[in-house]
């Protein structure tokens, strides 16, 4: 304890100026202390495992890893560590050098030492502290994450360190822990969340002990470090939140309390890749819900402070996943954490340098793994929606999960194309009546023929202007032509025209694939220039726009 009042002091003296004012919670919203919405747009970066160092200090300086992470859009990251770091001074106080040498990493240190050479020497716990202080310089926001109990790979079922009452995860030193850090980070502004504990599972869980402890550690994270918010996870794995659905729980505290979840691929097998897309992305979706999106309509913030991909795309589970949780994302306008930043570890599982495939950095941490990847997450980093956004009227915006584009246009005479979200065009969409029309104006979408691009016609009531959310996914927009063909918006991969074609993937068939024709229509009131207010409308007729 005495280390670690000590190093309070050096932390208060040292840290940098805010990057953030506290946050705070209203209804479902994160929100400054002008109440306006701060949107976290996370990506985790792991602490947790057998060095206790964050990743990728023997690639790269800390502070180019730091700028790296604000370069990409990200303004947060979910900072692991293990509780032994808080409550064993013996573990806190060792250098990266004696944690790095006695694992055996000889080439680490000595490539530490030339990227880092100010923390090859400084205890474990200095070594986080310069981890947050470096990414509170770039404008960075942390989320102190306590990952497991005892440092390692997370997570099995058995692995001892699941759930209150395992062999590595004593309730009382655990609350002890959260304490610490919550005190040793009091005063950092920049430190704006603590998640208490990752991935509850394993034999021994149950609710009654969930509400037992999980309401003791938030009391005293809280009564250590006012400041930040609290957040709590779900059983099984952080999958599952629906008992709060008939009991919340009871708090001393208001306004800093924020639920996460998490959503992989895996978590259903290969589901994604052994059925139908659209009827997976269905389910899942509404299981997503029941297990945990239901507490955003109840008026609490969720934070899915974990999901991610194989970056290589080679992995079909994950990629049509991936599709539909950007849907999903994106119409819920979450606050998100992505799994995950290293593009390799010191050491995993016993491998040496093991390669991260679902990291956004490459192996050497120099580059991005996926371009095209962070172009289909940068629309999820801005708010769309939410106290303070702008005075804007609500509007919709048509998102394309594949691309992580918008629906845009130049003018009424040429095609509607994807473009930056930024550029989105604003559409009023009428779910009864089916009708897609530019905000503003009598203008409706129509759908044309096969394999060309959709125009604008004011014929709303026509049956070709008649959009419907189609299949399970509730992504395919469907339409009738004169003939009483069925087809669907999709793009054209070549220049991303938007044009109909013949519905994929509606049911059966686990062999097609649908993502083209997904389109997620999202709430908005993001400020924009109103491009439709000086339109001249024509004397008749509607418009082709080839």
């Amino acid at each position: 304890m005495k280390l670690f009042l000590r190093l309070t002091i050096i932390l208060l003296c040292t840290i940098s100026l805010s990057t953030s004012q506290p946050l705070y919670t209203s209804g479902r919203w994160i929100i400054d202390g002008s109440g306006s919405r701060v949107k976290l747009s996370c990506v985790n970066w792991p602490s947790h495992l057998e060095p206790v160092l964050a990743e990728g200090l023997n690639k790269l300086p800390l502070d180019a890893i730091s700028m790296k992470i604000m370069s990409m859009g990200f303004n947060c990251v979910r900072l692991t560590w293990p509780l032994f770091l808080a409550v064993n001074d013996s573990l806190a106080s060792m250098t990266v050098r004696q944690s790095l040498r006695g694992l055996g990493l000889v080439e680490s240190v000595a490539a530490v030492q030339v990227n880092n050479p100010g923390i090859v020497d400084l205890t474990l716990i200095q070594a986080y502290q310069a981890v947050v202080k470096s990414l509170g310089d770039n404008k960075v926001m942390v989320i102190l994450d306590n990952h497991l109990s005892k440092p390692g790979w997370c997570c099995s079922n058995f692995d001892d360190n699941g759930f209150f009452g395992d062999k590595y995860f004593d309730p009382d030193v655990w609350v002890k822990g959260l304490t610490r850090m919550a005190t040793l980070f009091n005063g950092s502004s920049n430190v704006v969340g603590m998640s208490l504990r990752n991935e509850l599972r394993g034999p021994r869980q149950n609710v009654s002990l969930w509400y037992r402890y999980m309401q003791k550690g938030a009391e005293a994270v809280h009564a250590a470090n006012p400041n930040v918010l609290v957040i709590l996870s779900g059983l099984s794995f952080d999958n599952d939140l629906s008992f709060l659905a008939s009991k919340q729980v009871q708090l001393s505290f208001t306004s800093k309390l924020v639920f996460e979840v998490h959503w992989y691929a895996f978590t259903d097998g290969q589901a994604w890749a052994n059925n139908n897309p659209n009827q997976v992305c269905g389910t899942i979706s509404g299981n997503i819900m029941r297990r945990a999106g239901f507490l955003l309509g109840q008026g609490w913030p969720l934070f899915l402070s974990e999901f991610g991909v194989d970056q290589r795309g080679t992995n079909l589970n994950d990629n049509r996943f991936l599709s539909c949780a950007l849907g999903v994302i994106a119409e819920l306008d979450m606050d998100w954490a992505l799994w995950t930043l290293q593009g390799s570890y010191y050491l995993r599982e016993g491998t040496i340098g093991l390669d991260e495939t679902y990291g956004v950095l490459s192996w050497n941490w120099c580059a991005s793994r996926n371009a095209s990847f962070l172009q289909r997450i940068s629309a999820l980093q801005s708010p769309f929606q939410g106290p303070g956004i702008s005075d804007e009227l609500p509007y919709q915006i048509l998102f394309h999960p594949a691309t992580g584009l918008c629906v845009a246009r130049k003018s009424l005479f040429e095609p509607l194309r994807l473009g930056p979200c930024a550029d989105a065009e604003a559409w009023d969409y009428a779910p009864e009546k089916g009708t897609l029309a530019l905000r503003g104006t009598h203008l409706c979408v129509q759908a044309s023929e096969l394999a060309k691009p959709a125009k604008f016609s004011l014929l709303c009531n026509d049956s070709s202007s008649r959009w419907l959310q189609t299949a399970d996914s509730k992504m395919h927009l469907s339409s009738s032509l004169a003939d009483n063909t069925t087809v669907c918006l999709d793009v054209d991969g070549a220049d991303g025209t938007v044009v109909t074609n013949a519905c994929k993937c509606l049911s059966g068939d686990r062999m097609c694939e649908a993502e083209s024709q997904w389109f997620r229509i999202i709430n908005s009131t993001r400020s924009r220039t109103d491009k439709n207010s000086c339109l001249e409308l024509p004397a008749q007729g509607g418009w082709g726009v080839q």
